[in-house]
């Protein structure tokens, strides 16, 4: 699932993570969502990306940041 929906390459966007088939980094995604703008927006705005794409981002979001064992990974520091 997680390469139908980010890509790391460091000849696109200096390696930066981006949506899979595009340009568009998750970083401005997640910007987009910071100022008040809907999915919606953003998908308008981003058209090389698809609505599957934002909801299998979140969802692995959701699911990393639920799991204990999956934040531990990230952030040794606040599991307790």
């Amino acid at each position: 699932m997680i390469s139908k929906v980010i890509n790391i390459d460091a000849e696109i966007m200096s390696g930066a993570p981006v949506f899979a088939g595009s340009r568009v980094t998750i970083k401005t995604f997640f910007d987009y969502l910071e100022q008040g703008h809907s999915i919606e927006d953003f998908l308008e705005g981003f058209p090389s990306v698809s609505r599957e794409q934002v909801l299998n981002l979140l969802d692995l979001a959701r699911q990393t940041l639920t799991c204990k064992e999956k934040l531990s990974m990230i952030y040794e520091d606040i599991v307790r």
